[in-house]
């Protein structure tokens, strides 16, 4: 686990105490050996790092081959890459790529997948939830054109209030979360 920006004991009990699906049952706790630290989720230990750089996460003396990239930052090739530098030999992005990285879907077109792609990405959940029913309707039916809406629980960047968006240029996005639909 990479994050830059949360200290293990909190890692701990944010994963240890949710809103939404309540206390783990589980047991969680954070261990420190030296510069080394590691969440240890029901008996197995998980290295933890607190880096900015993907290049410079230790990925292979983690044991970690496959990494997924969630930060929304590295979305392209050139970027997501900078995990293999640190040791990891796939990287997943878990959002749609801003360049010509490979996008699977699970049930749509991952028999597709090529063993060479060292980076890939899965697509956002939009499409994972939409792409699948589609291709089921067009191979049965056929597909001409299509509408479709996306309904987006309150996320994590949505002011719970009125305030400021972000930058100042998303207007919308200063509006309080719970008493407006915002397009996501």
């Amino acid at each position: 686990v990479n994050d830059p920006f949360m200290d293990l004991h909190y890692m701990v009990y944010q994963l240890k105490y949710d809103s939404v699906h309540m206390r783990y049952k589980g047991t969680i706790a954070a261990k420190v050996d030296g510069d080394k630290e590691y969440l240890i989720v029901d008996g197995k230990q998980i290295m933890v790092f607190h880096a900015k750089d993907p290049a410079s996460i230790p990925w292979k003396e983690a044991g970690a081959d496959y990494i997924c990239e969630s930060t929304g930052v590295f979305t392209e090739k050139e970027k997501a890459e900078l995990h293999i530098k640190g040791g990891a030999k796939k990287v997943i992005i878990s959002a749609p790529p801003k360049d010509a990285v490979p996008i699977y879907v699970m049930g749509v077109n991952h028999k597709e997948y090529k063993t060479t792609d060292t980076v890939v990405s899965n697509a956002s959940c939009t499409t994972n939830c939409l792409a699948p029913l589609a291709k089921v309707i067009h191979e049965k039916f056929g597909i001409v054109e299509g509408l479709m809406t996306t309904v987006h629980a309150m996320t994590a960047t949505q002011l719970t209030v009125d305030g400021p968006s972000r930058g100042g240029k998303d207007w919308r996005g200063g509006r309080g979360a719970s008493q407006n639909i915002i397009p996501a």
